[in-house]
């Protein structure tokens, strides 16, 4: 029995009616103290620690990063052709197939050039025989001339005769050299080694002279081709280097540099064609492979954060910085560059290597402690114990934590 129950009967022994109804009195006063000091305690409980999503902040090189598809190609591609026309009879190479420096490529039907250079030189033949007999008559006429058997008008008659014969045989030997050459033109040696990537005519076709027989990929470089927007075109500079990475697998990578820059654009996708020398590319570039090709655009550098880290203070952007010592938050405003789609470039008011909140920023206060999302609670919010008043039947009243028994009024 506690000392309320014992002042109630005490009370009631004593005094009577008047007694009791003061003890009662009492009794609810200690049961509004108490309700009070549970208030207190639960003022004076420490705010629930959040959880809350964050990143490090990293240093962005100034402006925008672009990256842009293509293809890889040769730095050189040859258009073999036959510099006279007729029937292609024989190509001897194929798409894919590698050739060297003078390699047979393809033959036309040479039939009728051959005929021109036999008839050139049988014509050479008599020119010859000719300057040969002009020759003799000289030799012959010379001594006699001095002598006076031989008339020095007929002399020079012989020595001109000689002369003509000498430029006939010249002029022919020129035939003969032009016919060769004709029939020379009628088999297409490859000039260089290199890579055949297409084919432009069949045997048994009549072909022109010029016409694509098959084209050639030189070796000795690569380029990587890109379609370029305008807007991107004018914001680059030219003698930054352009990471180009093989799109099947990201991690074969090589730089390059622009080489050639179309100077007018496509007429349907208004894009200039932009050719970027690789230098030394790997092997796994092979020729028609897709890759992706990064440049940074000029512009101050910063730092960039996720659009939702970005809050205000005092009407000024603001962000949450976290202490990793003892994983409180403070507000801190920052100088916003540039807004984009999903991210914000910070000029100032932030360091790299600082942690941002990126999610939760709504409910934090100054000062609060909090801990990263999916990491266990490091601390628990616990308020007093409750306070328990009870009314016996006879009117008698207990209170203090958990209390369980009852008085009773007598």
């Amino acid at each position: 029995m506690n000392h309320s129950s014992s002042f109630l009967r005490a009370a009631g022994a004593r005094s009577g009616p008047s007694a009791t109804f003061a003890a009662i009195g009492a009794v609810v006063l200690a049961s509004l103290l108490a309700g009070c000091q549970r208030d207190a305690g639960d003022a004076e409980a420490p705010p629930p620690i959040r959880p809350v999503r964050v990143v490090t902040v990293e240093k962005l090189p100034g402006g925008e990063t672009v990256t842009l598809t293509g293809t890889v190609q040769a730095k050189e591609d040859v258009s073999l052709s036959f510099r006279t026309g007729g029937q292609l009879i024989e190509r001897l190479v194929n798409v894919g197939d590698t050739v060297e420096a003078g390699q047979v490529v393809a033959r036309l039907d040479s039939e009728i050039e051959a005929q021109a250079v036999l008839a050139a030189r049988a014509n050479l033949a008599a020119a010859r025989a000719q300057l040969a007999d002009a020759r003799n008559t000289v030799e012959r006429y010379e001594p006699l001339v001095a002598r006076g058997f031989v008339a020095r008008q007929q002399f020079d008659r012989a020595v001109e005769g000689r002369n003509a014969a000498q430029a006939q045989v010249d002029a022919v030997a020129a035939q003969v050299a032009a016919a060769e050459n004709q029939l020379s033109f009628t088999t297409l040696v490859a000039d260089g080694p290199g890579v055949v990537t297409a084919r432009g005519a069949e045997p048994g076709e009549v072909v022109r002279a010029g016409q694509m027989i098959v084209q050639l990929a030189r070796e000795g470089g690569r380029d990587a081709v890109f379609d370029v927007p305008p807007r991107v075109l004018e914001l680059a500079d030219p003698d930054d280097y352009v990471v180009v990475a093989l799109s099947a697998d990201p991690a074969v990578t090589t730089k390059g540099r622009v080489r050639e820059v179309a100077p007018q654009a496509d007429p349907v996708t208004r894009a200039f064609q932009v050719r970027v020398g690789l230098a030394a590319p790997p092997p796994a570039m092979r020729l028609g492979s897709t890759v992706t090709g990064t440049v940074q655009l000029g512009g101050t550098p910063g730092i960039a954060i996720p659009s939702s880290a970005l809050t205000s203070a005092q009407g000024s952007p603001a962000v949450w910085v976290l202490d990793p010592g003892d994983h409180r938050v403070a507000l801190r405003n920052v100088e916003v560059a540039r807004y984009e789609l999903d991210r914000v470039l910070v000029s100032a008011g932030l360091n790299p290597g600082e942690i941002v909140v990126t999610a939760g920023v709504q409910v934090l206060r100054p000062g609060q402690q909090v801990r990263l999302l999916g990491d266990s609670p490091t601390a628990t919010s616990a308020g007093l114990p409750p306070v328990e008043v009870r009314l016996g039947t006879g009117g008698g009243a207990s209170t203090g934590p958990a209390a369980t028994g009852a008085g009773t009024a007598k």
